[in-house]
Protein backbone atom coordinates (compact mmCIF):
# COMPACT_ATOMS: atom_id res chain seq x y z
CA UNK A 1 0.00 0.00 0.00
CA UNK A 2 1.43 3.39 -0.78
CA UNK A 3 2.48 5.59 2.21
CA UNK A 4 0.78 8.81 0.51
CA UNK A 5 -2.14 9.99 2.12
CA UNK A 6 -5.07 8.87 0.17
CA UNK A 7 -7.43 12.15 -0.09
CA UNK A 8 -10.16 13.01 -2.67
CA UNK A 9 -12.35 15.97 -3.37
CA UNK A 10 -15.77 16.38 -4.77
CA UNK A 11 -17.43 19.20 -5.18
CA UNK A 12 -21.25 19.61 -5.74
CA UNK A 13 -22.87 22.66 -6.80
CA UNK A 14 -24.93 24.68 -9.28
CA UNK A 15 -22.70 26.19 -11.67
CA UNK A 16 -24.99 28.37 -13.64
CA UNK A 17 -25.51 31.93 -12.85
CA UNK A 18 -28.11 34.31 -13.79
CA UNK A 19 -27.49 37.39 -16.28
CA UNK A 20 -25.69 39.30 -13.23
CA UNK A 21 -25.22 36.88 -11.31
CA UNK A 22 -22.12 36.99 -8.83
CA UNK A 23 -21.78 34.47 -6.22
CA UNK A 24 -21.05 31.38 -6.88
CA UNK A 25 -21.53 28.66 -4.14
CA UNK A 26 -20.32 24.83 -3.76
CA UNK A 27 -20.36 22.28 -1.39
CA UNK A 28 -16.29 20.70 -1.01
CA UNK A 29 -16.28 16.97 -0.06
CA UNK A 30 -13.10 15.93 1.51
CA UNK A 31 -12.18 12.38 2.33
CA UNK A 32 -9.24 10.82 3.33
CA UNK A 33 -8.15 6.83 4.17
CA UNK A 34 -6.09 8.13 7.07
CA UNK A 35 -2.93 6.58 5.40
CA UNK A 36 0.78 8.26 6.42
CA UNK A 37 2.38 10.28 4.53
CA UNK A 38 5.48 10.03 2.74
CA UNK A 39 8.34 10.54 5.01
CA UNK A 40 6.54 9.39 7.73
CA UNK A 41 5.61 13.04 9.38
CA UNK A 42 2.22 11.37 11.00
CA UNK A 43 4.10 8.72 12.76
CA UNK A 44 5.31 10.97 15.17
CA UNK A 45 2.74 12.34 17.55
CA UNK A 46 2.31 13.84 21.05
CA UNK A 47 -0.52 14.08 23.34
CA UNK A 48 -1.02 16.61 26.19
CA UNK A 49 -4.13 15.94 28.72
CA UNK A 50 -4.88 18.97 31.10
CA UNK A 51 -7.55 18.47 33.96
CA UNK A 52 -9.07 21.09 35.84
CA UNK A 53 -7.53 21.15 39.29
CA UNK A 54 -9.25 23.59 40.87
CA UNK A 55 -11.26 23.62 44.38
CA UNK A 56 -14.60 23.64 42.59
CA UNK A 57 -13.32 20.33 41.49
CA UNK A 58 -14.11 18.83 44.96
CA UNK A 59 -17.43 19.51 44.97
CA UNK A 60 -19.03 17.05 44.74
CA UNK A 61 -15.85 14.86 45.45
CA UNK A 62 -16.83 12.61 42.14
CA UNK A 63 -15.66 15.29 39.79
CA UNK A 64 -12.58 14.82 40.61
CA UNK A 65 -12.05 11.16 40.94
CA UNK A 66 -13.47 11.07 37.32
CA UNK A 67 -11.28 13.07 36.06
CA UNK A 68 -8.30 11.17 37.56
CA UNK A 69 -9.65 7.66 36.24
CA UNK A 70 -10.55 9.26 32.70
CA UNK A 71 -7.18 10.40 32.23
CA UNK A 72 -5.57 7.45 33.45
CA UNK A 73 -7.58 5.69 30.74
CA UNK A 74 -6.36 7.57 28.24
CA UNK A 75 -3.00 7.40 29.41
CA UNK A 76 -3.45 3.95 28.72
CA UNK A 77 -5.03 4.18 25.22
CA UNK A 78 -2.12 6.06 24.05
CA UNK A 79 0.18 4.18 21.23
CA UNK A 80 3.65 3.18 22.37
CA UNK A 81 5.96 5.44 21.39
CA UNK A 82 3.64 8.61 21.76
CA UNK A 83 5.09 11.50 23.13
CA UNK A 84 2.81 12.86 26.01
CA UNK A 85 2.26 14.55 29.46
CA UNK A 86 -0.33 15.57 31.93
CA UNK A 87 -1.11 19.12 33.26
CA UNK A 88 -2.36 20.08 36.26
CA UNK A 89 -4.98 23.32 36.12
CA UNK A 90 -5.69 25.51 38.74
CA UNK A 91 -4.60 29.31 39.01
CA UNK A 92 -1.42 28.28 37.37
CA UNK A 93 -0.35 25.16 35.30
CA UNK A 94 1.46 22.32 37.16
CA UNK A 95 2.86 19.77 35.11
CA UNK A 96 2.35 16.77 36.89
CA UNK A 97 4.11 13.70 34.80
CA UNK A 98 6.50 13.75 33.68
CA UNK A 99 7.96 15.94 36.62
CA UNK A 100 10.01 18.18 34.02
CA UNK A 101 9.95 18.91 30.67
CA UNK A 102 10.20 16.92 28.27
CA UNK A 103 7.41 15.15 27.20
CA UNK A 104 8.15 11.52 27.46
CA UNK A 105 7.17 8.36 25.12
CA UNK A 106 4.45 6.42 26.29
CA UNK A 107 5.27 2.50 27.09
CA UNK A 108 4.90 0.37 30.28
CA UNK A 109 6.73 2.27 32.57
CA UNK A 110 5.62 5.83 31.82
CA UNK A 111 2.16 5.05 31.98
CA UNK A 112 2.45 3.27 35.31
CA UNK A 113 3.70 6.56 36.66
CA UNK A 114 2.08 8.52 34.73
CA UNK A 115 -1.23 7.01 36.63
CA UNK A 116 0.10 7.05 39.94
CA UNK A 117 1.19 10.47 39.66
CA UNK A 118 -2.08 11.37 38.71
CA UNK A 119 -3.42 9.47 41.79
CA UNK A 120 -1.94 11.80 43.84
CA UNK A 121 -3.85 15.00 42.46
CA UNK A 122 -6.05 17.12 44.64
CA UNK A 123 -8.00 20.28 44.03
CA UNK A 124 -7.74 23.49 45.37
CA UNK A 125 -7.30 27.01 44.05
CA UNK A 126 -8.78 29.17 41.18
CA UNK A 127 -9.49 28.29 36.78
CA UNK A 128 -6.99 30.14 34.67
CA UNK A 129 -7.23 28.59 31.44
CA UNK A 130 -4.71 30.08 29.22
CA UNK A 131 -2.21 29.48 31.67
CA UNK A 132 -2.71 25.98 31.16
CA UNK A 133 -2.64 25.91 27.27
CA UNK A 134 0.47 28.05 27.61
CA UNK A 135 2.52 25.77 29.37
CA UNK A 136 0.98 22.50 26.73
CA UNK A 137 2.12 24.91 23.89
CA UNK A 138 5.51 24.78 25.34
CA UNK A 139 5.67 21.26 25.65
CA UNK A 140 4.54 20.49 22.26
CA UNK A 141 6.80 23.30 20.65
CA UNK A 142 9.92 20.52 19.79
CA UNK A 143 7.05 18.30 18.09
CA UNK A 144 5.53 20.09 15.28
CA UNK A 145 6.34 18.09 12.45
CA UNK A 146 3.80 15.15 13.80
CA UNK A 147 0.39 15.40 15.65
CA UNK A 148 -0.46 17.28 18.05
CA UNK A 149 -3.83 17.00 20.29
CA UNK A 150 -4.65 17.95 23.78
CA UNK A 151 -7.63 17.49 25.54
CA UNK A 152 -8.94 20.04 28.66
CA UNK A 153 -11.06 19.66 31.07
CA UNK A 154 -13.06 22.23 33.42
CA UNK A 155 -15.64 22.50 35.75
CA UNK A 156 -16.03 26.24 36.06
CA UNK A 157 -15.72 29.80 34.43
CA UNK A 158 -11.89 30.92 33.58
CA UNK A 159 -11.88 33.33 36.23
CA UNK A 160 -8.53 34.27 37.82
CA UNK A 161 -7.23 35.89 34.62
CA UNK A 162 -8.46 38.31 31.98
CA UNK A 163 -10.30 37.57 28.82
CA UNK A 164 -7.81 39.71 27.04
CA UNK A 165 -5.13 37.40 28.82
CA UNK A 166 -7.10 34.01 27.27
CA UNK A 167 -7.16 35.70 23.61
CA UNK A 168 -3.33 36.64 23.88
CA UNK A 169 -3.17 32.68 24.57
CA UNK A 170 -5.51 31.21 22.28
CA UNK A 171 -3.77 33.82 19.45
CA UNK A 172 -0.27 32.24 20.27
CA UNK A 173 -2.03 28.53 20.39
CA UNK A 174 -3.82 28.76 17.04
CA UNK A 175 -2.32 26.29 14.64
CA UNK A 176 0.20 24.90 16.53
CA UNK A 177 -2.07 22.21 18.50
CA UNK A 178 -5.42 21.04 18.13
CA UNK A 179 -7.61 20.48 21.56
CA UNK A 180 -10.77 19.17 22.19
CA UNK A 181 -12.48 20.74 25.41
CA UNK A 182 -14.65 19.01 27.81
CA UNK A 183 -17.05 20.14 30.29
CA UNK A 184 -17.94 18.39 33.37
CA UNK A 185 -21.09 19.25 35.59
CA UNK A 186 -23.07 22.79 34.46
CA UNK A 187 -20.60 25.62 36.27
CA UNK A 188 -19.12 26.15 33.07
CA UNK A 189 -19.58 28.55 30.00
CA UNK A 190 -20.77 27.20 27.28
CA UNK A 191 -19.58 30.43 25.08
CA UNK A 192 -16.10 30.31 26.39
CA UNK A 193 -15.01 26.55 26.04
CA UNK A 194 -16.89 27.43 22.58
CA UNK A 195 -14.14 30.06 22.15
CA UNK A 196 -11.15 27.87 23.09
CA UNK A 197 -12.49 24.91 20.78
CA UNK A 198 -12.78 26.80 17.68
CA UNK A 199 -9.39 29.09 17.56
CA UNK A 200 -7.90 25.41 18.11
CA UNK A 201 -9.99 23.72 15.70
CA UNK A 202 -10.90 21.08 18.05
CA UNK A 203 -14.59 19.78 19.73
CA UNK A 204 -16.25 21.03 22.35
CA UNK A 205 -18.97 18.96 24.49
CA UNK A 206 -20.61 18.68 28.18
CA UNK A 207 -20.27 16.09 30.07
CA UNK A 208 -23.37 16.57 32.87
CA UNK A 209 -22.43 13.30 34.69
CA UNK A 210 -18.56 12.66 36.06
CA UNK A 211 -19.49 9.07 35.53
CA UNK A 212 -19.70 9.01 31.54
CA UNK A 213 -16.48 11.15 32.01
CA UNK A 214 -13.68 7.45 31.15
CA UNK A 215 -16.07 6.72 28.25
CA UNK A 216 -15.82 10.13 26.89
CA UNK A 217 -11.87 10.37 27.51
CA UNK A 218 -10.92 7.11 26.15
CA UNK A 219 -13.02 7.82 22.46
CA UNK A 220 -11.39 11.24 22.61
CA UNK A 221 -7.56 9.68 22.92
CA UNK A 222 -8.70 7.03 20.47
CA UNK A 223 -9.70 9.50 17.90
CA UNK A 224 -6.21 11.47 17.99
CA UNK A 225 -4.75 7.59 17.93
CA UNK A 226 -5.99 7.39 14.59
CA UNK A 227 -4.91 10.23 12.81
CA UNK A 228 -2.80 10.67 10.01
CA UNK A 229 -1.55 13.41 8.57
CA UNK A 230 -1.09 17.12 10.60
CA UNK A 231 -1.28 20.32 9.60
CA UNK A 232 -3.34 19.97 6.55
CA UNK A 233 -4.68 23.09 4.78
CA UNK A 234 -7.25 23.82 2.03
CA UNK A 235 -5.90 26.28 -0.36
CA UNK A 236 -8.13 27.99 -2.41
CA UNK A 237 -7.00 30.13 -5.67
CA UNK A 238 -9.21 32.69 -7.17
CA UNK A 239 -9.15 34.41 -10.68
CA UNK A 240 -7.73 37.36 -10.22
CA UNK A 241 -11.21 39.65 -10.18
CA UNK A 242 -12.80 37.14 -8.08
CA UNK A 243 -12.96 36.97 -4.54
CA UNK A 244 -13.64 34.66 -1.39
CA UNK A 245 -16.51 35.66 0.75
CA UNK A 246 -16.49 33.16 2.63
CA UNK A 247 -15.04 29.37 3.73
CA UNK A 248 -17.39 27.63 6.63
CA UNK A 249 -16.53 23.39 7.83
CA UNK A 250 -20.10 22.40 7.34
CA UNK A 251 -19.59 18.75 8.48
CA UNK A 252 -19.54 17.28 11.21
CA UNK A 253 -19.87 20.59 12.65
CA UNK A 254 -20.41 24.03 11.38
CA UNK A 255 -17.16 26.19 11.84
CA UNK A 256 -16.14 29.56 10.17
CA UNK A 257 -12.87 29.76 8.70
CA UNK A 258 -12.80 32.69 7.19
CA UNK A 259 -11.02 34.90 8.88
CA UNK A 260 -8.11 32.18 9.57
CA UNK A 261 -6.99 32.98 5.77
CA UNK A 262 -3.31 32.72 5.09
CA UNK A 263 -2.20 34.10 1.64
CA UNK A 264 0.10 31.58 0.49
CA UNK A 265 0.90 32.45 -3.54
CA UNK A 266 -1.01 35.10 -5.68
CA UNK A 267 -4.51 35.03 -5.77
CA UNK A 268 -4.54 31.97 -3.33
CA UNK A 269 -4.88 31.60 0.13
CA UNK A 270 -4.71 28.64 2.89
CA UNK A 271 -7.48 27.49 5.33
CA UNK A 272 -6.50 25.23 8.27
CA UNK A 273 -8.69 21.77 8.58
CA UNK A 274 -6.02 20.07 10.97
CA UNK A 275 -5.26 16.70 11.52
CA UNK A 276 -6.61 13.89 9.62
CA UNK A 277 -7.43 10.10 9.95
CA UNK A 278 -9.61 7.79 8.13
CA UNK A 279 -12.93 10.36 7.92
CA UNK A 280 -14.56 12.84 5.75
CA UNK A 281 -15.55 16.52 6.38
CA UNK A 282 -17.52 19.44 4.34
CA UNK A 283 -16.73 22.74 3.66
CA UNK A 284 -19.39 25.45 2.41
CA UNK A 285 -17.30 27.89 -0.16
CA UNK A 286 -18.68 31.08 -1.62
CA UNK A 287 -16.47 32.96 -4.26
CA UNK A 288 -17.56 36.19 -5.70
CA UNK A 289 -17.06 37.04 -9.38
CA UNK A 290 -17.51 39.86 -11.72
CA UNK A 291 -20.64 39.23 -14.35
CA UNK A 292 -19.85 38.09 -17.31
CA UNK A 293 -21.87 37.31 -20.92
CA UNK A 294 -24.35 34.22 -21.18
CA UNK A 295 -22.42 31.39 -22.36
CA UNK A 296 -19.37 32.13 -20.73
CA UNK A 297 -17.61 29.70 -18.43
CA UNK A 298 -14.89 29.92 -15.71
CA UNK A 299 -13.19 28.59 -13.27
CA UNK A 300 -14.04 29.85 -10.19
CA UNK A 301 -12.04 28.65 -7.75
CA UNK A 302 -9.67 25.56 -7.79
CA UNK A 303 -9.37 23.80 -4.37
CA UNK A 304 -5.99 22.14 -3.68
CA UNK A 305 -5.77 19.81 -0.38
CA UNK A 306 -1.83 20.71 0.55
CA UNK A 307 0.52 19.52 3.26
CA UNK A 308 2.82 22.68 3.75
CA UNK A 309 6.92 22.05 3.08
CA UNK A 310 8.84 21.02 6.34
CA UNK A 311 12.33 21.37 6.29
CA UNK A 312 12.87 17.86 5.77
CA UNK A 313 10.22 17.39 3.16
CA UNK A 314 8.83 19.37 0.45
CA UNK A 315 4.79 20.58 -0.01
CA UNK A 316 2.64 18.11 -0.98
CA UNK A 317 -0.91 18.42 -2.88
CA UNK A 318 -2.91 15.71 -2.20
CA UNK A 319 -5.70 16.20 -4.08
CA UNK A 320 -7.76 18.70 -6.11
CA UNK A 321 -10.96 20.26 -7.13
CA UNK A 322 -12.80 23.32 -9.38
CA UNK A 323 -15.07 25.37 -8.52
CA UNK A 324 -16.99 26.27 -11.79
CA UNK A 325 -19.12 29.40 -12.72
CA UNK A 326 -21.17 29.59 -16.30
CA UNK A 327 -23.25 32.21 -17.15
CA UNK A 328 -26.92 31.53 -18.79
CA UNK A 329 -30.69 33.33 -19.78
CA UNK A 330 -32.63 29.92 -19.21
CA UNK A 331 -34.02 30.55 -16.03
CA UNK A 332 -34.88 26.80 -15.03
CA UNK A 333 -31.02 25.96 -15.02
CA UNK A 334 -30.04 29.68 -12.84
CA UNK A 335 -32.53 29.14 -10.26
CA UNK A 336 -32.05 25.09 -9.33
CA UNK A 337 -30.26 24.59 -5.53
CA UNK A 338 -27.80 22.52 -5.23
CA UNK A 339 -29.55 20.38 -2.56
CA UNK A 340 -26.19 20.25 -0.51
CA UNK A 341 -25.55 23.33 -0.72
CA UNK A 342 -29.38 24.17 0.00
CA UNK A 343 -28.99 21.82 3.30
CA UNK A 344 -25.81 23.02 4.84
CA UNK A 345 -26.93 26.83 4.39
CA UNK A 346 -30.12 25.14 6.42
CA UNK A 347 -27.34 23.60 9.34
CA UNK A 348 -25.60 27.05 9.87
CA UNK A 349 -28.96 28.55 9.93
CA UNK A 350 -30.24 26.02 12.96
CA UNK A 351 -26.67 26.68 14.61
CA UNK A 352 -26.98 30.65 14.82
CA UNK A 353 -31.03 29.88 15.45
CA UNK A 354 -30.50 27.89 18.67
CA UNK A 355 -27.88 29.89 19.87
CA UNK A 356 -29.82 32.91 19.69
CA UNK A 357 -32.93 31.65 20.64
CA UNK A 358 -31.15 30.18 23.90
CA UNK A 359 -29.31 33.84 24.69
CA UNK A 360 -32.53 35.36 24.30
CA UNK A 361 -34.36 32.51 27.00
CA UNK A 362 -31.44 33.09 29.14
CA UNK A 363 -32.51 37.08 28.82
CA UNK A 364 -35.59 36.90 29.19
CA UNK A 365 -36.58 38.03 25.92
CA UNK A 366 -39.48 34.63 25.59
CA UNK A 367 -40.81 36.21 22.43
CA UNK A 368 -37.20 36.01 20.39
CA UNK A 369 -36.46 32.90 22.13
CA UNK A 370 -40.26 31.08 21.31
CA UNK A 371 -39.53 32.57 17.81
CA UNK A 372 -35.65 31.52 17.07
CA UNK A 373 -36.34 28.11 18.97
CA UNK A 374 -39.15 27.17 16.29
CA UNK A 375 -37.42 28.08 13.83
CA UNK A 376 -34.92 25.90 14.67
CA UNK A 377 -37.05 23.07 14.86
CA UNK A 378 -38.72 23.55 11.58
CA UNK A 379 -34.91 23.73 10.13
CA UNK A 380 -34.08 20.43 12.03
CA UNK A 381 -37.14 18.77 10.68
CA UNK A 382 -36.36 19.63 7.33
CA UNK A 383 -32.94 18.43 7.64
CA UNK A 384 -33.64 15.03 9.28
CA UNK A 385 -31.51 15.98 12.41
CA UNK A 386 -32.88 13.65 14.91
CA UNK A 387 -30.13 14.72 17.37
CA UNK A 388 -30.77 18.23 17.41
CA UNK A 389 -34.54 17.47 17.22
CA UNK A 390 -34.73 15.40 20.61
CA UNK A 391 -32.35 17.98 22.35
CA UNK A 392 -35.12 20.95 21.30
CA UNK A 393 -37.73 19.05 22.77
CA UNK A 394 -36.52 19.34 26.36
CA UNK A 395 -36.27 23.01 25.92
CA UNK A 396 -39.57 23.55 24.06
CA UNK A 397 -42.75 22.13 23.32
CA UNK A 398 -43.35 21.25 19.67
CA UNK A 399 -46.71 21.91 18.72
CA UNK A 400 -46.10 21.62 14.84
CA UNK A 401 -42.63 20.82 13.36
CA UNK A 402 -43.26 21.78 9.99
CA UNK A 403 -44.04 25.04 10.64
CA UNK A 404 -41.70 25.86 13.48
CA UNK A 405 -44.73 26.63 16.23
CA UNK A 406 -43.52 25.72 19.95
CA UNK A 407 -44.08 26.80 23.28
CA UNK A 408 -41.05 27.37 25.88
CA UNK A 409 -40.68 24.79 28.68
CA UNK A 410 -40.77 26.37 31.88
CA UNK A 411 -38.87 23.52 34.22
CA UNK A 412 -36.08 22.75 32.10
CA UNK A 413 -33.06 20.95 33.55
CA UNK A 414 -29.65 23.40 33.14
CA UNK A 415 -27.60 20.29 31.54
CA UNK A 416 -30.51 19.25 28.69
CA UNK A 417 -29.83 23.75 27.95
CA UNK A 418 -26.38 23.22 28.09
CA UNK A 419 -26.00 20.25 26.23
CA UNK A 420 -28.54 21.74 23.20
CA UNK A 421 -25.99 24.44 22.67
CA UNK A 422 -22.92 22.85 23.01
CA UNK A 423 -24.02 20.28 20.33
CA UNK A 424 -26.36 23.04 18.20
CA UNK A 425 -23.21 23.06 15.44
CA UNK A 426 -23.25 19.59 15.16
CA UNK A 427 -24.37 18.41 11.63
CA UNK A 428 -25.70 15.61 9.95
CA UNK A 429 -25.41 14.67 6.15
CA UNK A 430 -28.24 15.11 3.82
CA UNK A 431 -31.34 12.54 4.51
CA UNK A 432 -33.78 14.42 2.81
CA UNK A 433 -33.60 16.59 -0.04
CA UNK A 434 -31.15 15.28 -2.11
CA UNK A 435 -33.97 14.17 -4.75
Amino acid sequence: MSDQPQFTVKVDQNKYLPVGGREVHAIVSVESSGAAPAGGAATEAAEVIIIDTSGSMSYPDSKLHAAIEAAQVAVDTLRDGVHFAVIAGSNDAKLVYPGAPPLVRADATTRSEARAALARLTAHGGTAIGSWLRLADQLFDAHQDGIRHAILLTDGKNQHETPAQLDAVLQRCSGRFVCDCRGVGTDWEVAELRKIASALLGGVDIVADPADLVADFQAMTEAAMGKAVADVMLRVWTPRTAAVKFVKQVMPSVEDLTGRRVEAAPQAGDYPIGAWGAESRDYHVCVEVPPAAVGTELRAAWIKLVLPGTADRAEQVLATGNVLAQWTDDEAQSTKINPRVAHYTGQAELAQAIQEGLAARESGDLDTATARLGRAVRLADEAGNDAITSMLRKVVDVVDPATGTVRLRKNVDKADVMSLDTRSTKTVRTRRGEG
